[in-house]
């Protein structure tokens, strides 16, 4: 089988393809990508996925190509991996789609199940459909909708142990043919009449769940006005088994490759339709107000922002990765950097991405040193090395003992226990 696209959907797939006894061919335009896998370097950080790689690339199961017409001639599955960034108007950009098909059906040789694991809107399978068909070899090909639900940090145990596998076609039989990868596996799989479904279920997923975060923070802030602790009030709610505890954690908000733009998407796809998605806006508009919300608690602590030093504890926009695409901490540093304070950061697996994009931070070698000399420490990403602190230590080392606690990892009468000026989200 190829895949297409050599990115985190992309390479985590074929990895992990590879290990459950696929040959599979990994093709990608990026000459130096290529070049880095093929030395054994995965360009990005992922628990266990470099191991995986290697040990299937050893084994001649895994390869890497920079040209489709190595990788597409006799394959049974062609599998679509590209990025679909933000387009004009918030909806997804499908040029990348439409040149992986271009190039699938240039190439290809025979009947052919092309598989879409790229996050799209509704109809983007007719229209893969349509470009296929513009070849003579590409009129046997069938087109498959089987999103993706890989976590960045959790990505193979994701795809060896899925929570649910949804495949979706116009051709069943072909539909049948991709539940066939996943047989062993174990997991359920819905396989649903139509294509548009199984596109449509990836965005219902990922905007229910960004809408559970944003929801969560606007609990919190009217927990910080009532003196409730939103912490507690999340887990009480948690306990409702038709609420359950997931993604009820109070913070910065949600970040990442794929809530903020799909959110946007779903929204302009609606709105393309004549359908004014009320909700999904309050969910965008929630989570842009959350990240500012450190920097008012930052103001309310210090009175000015001038001349002060903020540590950074975190860069990535979750822990277990070093993705940093829309994370919160760009946006609180631009805004720091601007009002005239020194911003220092520490971040275990993203510091060497958010130089290319920060270079005006100073970043340090650990939370330690993050901490001292600082008016104050904010905690941007929840990386367990932060929980674990001597928090004597930490006051002892800073100017000012000021903790903004934008994940709520630490407990509050502890912190001030320590003599710690501590700001959590919603529990004051």
């Amino acid at each position: 089988m190829a895949v297409v696209g050599a990115g985190y959907v992309g390479l985590t797939t074929a990895a992990c393809l590879a290990d459950l006894g696929n040959d599979v061919a990994v093709v990608d335009v990026n000459r130096e990508k290529i070049a880095q896998l093929k030395a054994h370097q995965v360009p990005f950080y992922e628990p266990g996925l470099s191991e995986l790689v290697e040990r299937n690339y050893r084994a001649g199961r895994l390869r890497f190509t920079t040209a489709y017409e190595d990788a597409g001639p006799g394959a049974e599955y062609a599998i679509i991996a590209v990025s679909t960034p933000e387009g004009e108007g918030g909806e997804a950009d499908l040029s990348y789609v439409e040149a992986a098909a271009t190039s699938i059906a240039n190439c290809m040789d025979g009947p052919l199940v092309v598989i879409n694991k790229s996050t799209v809107p509704p109809l983007t399978g007719d229209m893969v459909s349509n470009v296929l068909r513009k070849t003579k070899a590409g009129e046997a090909a069938a087109v498959v909708s089987n999103p993706e639900f890989l976590r960045e940090g959790s990505a193979i145990q994701d795809f060896m142990h899925p929570d649910r596998v949804v495949i979706g076609s116009h051709d069943r039989g072909a539909a049948e043919k991709v539940a066939l990868l996943y047989s062993t596996l174990e997991a359920p799989i819905l396989i649903t009449p139509n294509i548009y479904t199984a596109e449509m279920v990836k965005y219902g997923s990922n905007a229910f769940l960004a809408a559970r975060i944003s929801f969560i923070n606007e609990i919190a802030r009217i927990c910080e006005r009532v003196g409730a602790d939103a912490k507690l009030v999340a887990e009480g709610m948690g306990l409702d088994k038709r609420i359950g505890p997931s993604f009820l954690d109070a913070g910065i908000g949600y970040g990442g490759s794929c809530f903020p733009k799909d959110v946007k998407a779903l929204a302009a796809l609606a709105e393309r339709f004549d359908y004014h998605p009320e909700l999904l806006h309050a969910v965008m508009a929630i989570n842009r107000d959350q990240r500012m919300l450190v920097v008012d608690k930052l103001r309310e602590c210090l009175e000015v922002l001038q001349g002060q030093v903020i540590g950074l504890f975190g860069l990535a926009f979750k822990p277990n990765t070093d993705d940093l695409r829309e994370a919160p901490s760009i946006e609180i540093a631009k805004v720091l950097l601007a009002a005239g304070a020194a911003v220092r950061a520490y971040d275990p697996a993203a510091m060497e991405g958010s130089r290319r994009i920060m270079p005006d931070i100073e970043y340090m070698n650990g939370a330690y040193e993050t901490a001292a000399g600082a008016d104050a420490v904010v905690v941007v990403t929840e990386w367990n090395e932060f929980r674990y602190l001597d928090l004597g230590r930490m006051k002892s080392s800073m100017r000012k003992p000021v903790v903004i606690d934008g994940r709520n990892i630490y407990d509050p009468a502890v912190m001030r226990g320590h003599g710690f000026t501590y700001r959590g989200i919603g529990r004051e």
